[in-house]
């Protein structure tokens, strides 16, 4: 005669780990699309914002950080596509455009490749996110009016959240940038990761 108890007892790992898949299969993905403000400049992966988000949403929220130190818009446009069939996030934060406006790229021309990046995201049913991006002041005052223009534009063109640049909080803490004046030092990606909790939380439903 089957022993119940016993073969229960031998199941009950199995039984977990399928219960624990389960549940991070269910869990949401934001994939967050970036450069190097978001790639963790000169630091660990793990100590970039984008990780010590995810840690403070697991098991809800998985947070995939997808950005590359260095990428324009058009280097993580051709990444896009392979990136959302492999997460199929429910949410995608672009936060690109950096590296092109200090470059000197167009305005039109990454305009054109976020409006792009834009419609790929949304062909999959995910939504798209835009943080607003800017410009050291010493780019010249027509440059930066118009590249900073971009985002509002393609937010309103899209109806789609546009998120404030963190950097702008970043850039008042003594200790926060590192010694290029660029890119937010490891001491501020805490401040950063807490910042972005707060203003994601309510467009992807979290802690409601």
């Amino acid at each position: 005669m089957m022993n119940f108890k016993n073969v229960f007892r031998w199941h009950l790992p199995f039984l977990l780990l399928a219960l624990m898949v389960a549940r991070a299969a269910s869990a949401e993905t934001l994939l967050v699309l970036g450069d190097s403000l978001s790639a963790g400049y000169r630091m660990s992966a793990g100590a970039a914002w984008p990780a010590l988000l995810n840690k403070k949403w697991q098991p809800d929220i998985r947070v995939v950080n997808a950005s590359i130190s260095g990428d324009t818009a058009p280097q993580a446009l051709s990444r896009l596509p392979g990136l959302l069939k492999q997460h199929q996030p429910r949410w995608v934060l672009i936060e690109l455009g950096g590296n092109d406006g200090l470059r000197g790229f167009p305005p039109a021309d990454i305009e054109k490749t976020l409006r792009q990046a834009i419609n790929e995201v949304k062909t999959t049913q995910a939504q798209p996110l835009l943080m607003q991006i800017q410009l050291p002041a010493n780019y010249g005052r027509r440059y930066n009016e118009a590249f900073s223009a971009i985002y509002p534009r393609l937010a309103k063109e899209f109806s789609v959240p546009l998120l404030p640049f963190f950097m702008k909080e970043v850039y008042l803490k003594p200790g926060w940038m590192q010694e290029d004046g660029i890119h937010p030092s490891p001491e501020a990606q805490s401040f950063i990761a807490d910042w972005m909790a707060d203003k994601l939380a309510p467009i992807v439903n979290h802690g409601s």
